[in-house]
């Protein structure tokens, strides 16, 4: 986890690092083989606000990008590499970006890392297209994921669609390569010519903006994070994960999800205090583990089948499902008003910080997709505006996982029962009440069915907006009759 350097290789030519969701300098495979391969080096990071718009990008994630940006161009400037940062509108504009500043400063080499998302795919072909017709060289590599998507396969060769097995053979390559962290470039001995006007005072975009100051985004502190969570919290996280309550998360997401961390860094840090968890899978080290490669297992799918980034769900027969469409309904599950203490108290804490206990999000997710029947995709879209962590891969794979809809999902007749999860994960309400002041003074008894409480009436708080068993019962028809229709039967 030190700072060690990787000495540069010189060359005839200078290239260009093109930054997208791998903010930083440590273990930044694109950058590292730029600098190994270049005589000199600009960067450059694109804002998409309109882009943003349409993939309902939270404005604190956009918050903390422009914060760790400020950032980057700081150790940028430290290895002579000036960070040039750009705005257009979409996505449609960039490859023009690119080939301006690669005409600007005569660069012969762009230099990124794969994004695997739809829209984000066919910008890079459009962009390599456009550098190849100019003879200028376009280099992409896997840096995501610690297990490259393509590479995890059945004997058959083909992709799986069970995380079990996925696991399985995830942990047989991971064993046999043992990924190492990558050090940070050595700095350039002289900044490209005319590099100086590529700082810019500071970082503004034209996008909403939620503060996002509570999440560091310097380098030591965010690695003091991961450091502390695997010295004090990895041993009893298979314990306490499950509790909204208790500080038993890593709460590394957004760091993952915008690049500042990779998953290697991760598994480095977790191995070099646990190097036997690998092969302890009831260790709370496994059970952390278990979390990075589930998110791995999203993007290999999402890889596999481009459909999941095209708003398709990967069960086709899930489509004749017949969702309800109630904005009432979908108004008081966002606002934290559906009557069911768990569920409001998740989605307040959503509203107000952008993060989302990982329990929870399982626990509300189903609520709006079987008990209120909304469609899963309202309840992506919400959650992708609102956290700072939102990422299409894990928020799809964990949306379509609630519904039923996703490949290795929650069985359609499996329905959690909202008032059941409040008991066992937030017993004494603890959770519930930090986030729905309304029940601070409701007793332990009542507090996941305040309704029942004998003072009820002075409370400032609705009633169940529907009845959990009668809604379970209508979600699990919906779904049989929907698979009924793709078997053949009427």
């Amino acid at each position: 986890m030190g700072m060690t350097t990787v000495k540069a290789q010189e060359h005839e030519y200078t290239g260009l690092m093109w930054f997208r969701v791998d903010l930083r300098t440590v273990d930044n495979t694109a950058l590292i083989e730029a600098c190994r391969r270049c005589s000199n080096l600009v960067a450059i990071y694109i804002a998409s606000p309109e882009q943003w718009h349409e993939h309902n990008v939270a404005p604190m994630q956009i918050d903390l990008i422009r914060r760790r940006l400020g950032v980057l161009q700081q150790q940028l400037a430290n290895f002579n590499i000036p960070l040039i940062i750009e705005e257009v509108p979409d996505y449609s504009q960039i490859p023009q970006v690119i080939l301006n500043v690669v005409s600007k400063y005569n660069l012969r080499h762009v230099f990124c890392n794969k994004q695997f998302e739809w829209n984000e795919t066919q910008r890079d072909n459009e962009t390599a297209q456009l550098l190849m017709n100019n003879q200028i060289k376009f280099s992409v590599f896997d840096d995501a994921c610690v297990v490259a998507p393509g590479k995890v396969l059945t004997q058959k060769g083909d992709p799986f669609k069970v995380f079990t097995p996925f696991r399985r053979e995830w942990l047989n390559i991971y064993r046999s390569t043992s990924p190492n962290v990558q050090p940070a470039p050595e700095p350039f001995r002289n900044r490209l010519q005319r590099g100086n006007d590529c700082i810019s005072p500071a970082v503004q975009f034209s996008y909403p903006l939620k503060e996002s100051a509570c999440w560091p985004v310097d380098e030591e502190a965010v690695r003091q994070r991961l450091r502390m969570f695997c010295e004090e919290k990895v041993s009893a996280y298979h314990q306490q994960r499950d509790y909204p309550a208790v500080d038993g998360t890593s709460c590394l997401s957004p760091y993952l999800v915008i690049g500042v961390l990779s998953p290697r860094q991760c598994v480095s840090a977790l191995l070099e205090i646990f190097p036997g968890c690998l092969d302890e899978p009831e260790s709370g080290g496994f059970c952390w583990l278990n979390e990075i490669i589930w998110r791995e297992f999203y993007r290999h799918l999402m890889v596999a089948w481009p459909k999941i980034s095209r708003n398709q769900p990967f069960l086709e027969w899930t489509r004749r499902v017949h969702w309800e469409e109630s904005e009432s309904m979908l108004r008081a599950w966002q606002q934290g008003l559906t009557g069911y203490p768990i569920v409001d108290a998740a989605m307040r804490q959503l509203r107000d910080t952008g993060w989302m206990h990982n329990r929870l999000r399982m626990i509300t997710a189903s609520f709006l997709t079987k008990d209120l029947l909304i469609h899963w995709q309202a309840g992506e879209q919400w959650f992708m505006s609102q956290l700072i962590d939102g990422d299409l891969a894990a928020n799809n794979g964990g949306w379509q996982w609630a519904a039923s809809t996703g490949t290795d999902a929650q069985p359609y007749f499996r329905v959690f029962n909202p008032t059941t999860q409040g008991k066992r994960f937030d017993p004494e309400g603890r959770f519930i009440r930090t986030w729905v002041h309304e029940l601070k003074d409701v007793p332990d008894k009542y507090i996941h069915q305040p309704y029942l409480w004998p003072q009820a009436d002075s409370l400032d708080y609705p009633e169940p907006i529907v009845d959990h068993k009668s809604a379970r019962l209508r979600a699990i028809e919906a779904f049989k009759s929907a698979k009924a229709f793709k078997d053949g039967a009427r």
